[in-house]
């Protein structure tokens, strides 16, 4: 029988994916530079600066004050599931 490539393809060993995304401030931070990798950017306005309302998860503009989750837009939208189980 032959060897299937797809389920014996190179990746993170599951000790090593934990140490990457076990946590859900480390999914979180995976999660804003995949979104925004040069920074955050407002979908409002294209402005860069922005400030963080801890109590609520969202990102603010400085310039036109729209607040932005870091899912909403994404698959991870509206879930209650935390992203370490995703």
């Amino acid at each position: 029988m032959t060897k299937n490539i797809i389920q014996f393809q190179k990746g993170l060993s599951l000790p090593k994916f934990l140490e990457k995304y076990g946590m859900e401030e480390q999914c979180y931070s995976a999660l804003f530079h995949l979104r925004w990798p040069d920074g955050f950017i407002c979908p409002e306005c294209g402005n860069k600066t922005y400030c963080k309302i801890k109590s609520r998860k969202v990102y603010q503009c400085h310039r036109c004050h729209r607040q932005t989750s870091l899912t909403s837009g994404t698959i991870f939208a509206a879930t209650k599931v935390p992203l370490t189980k995703w």
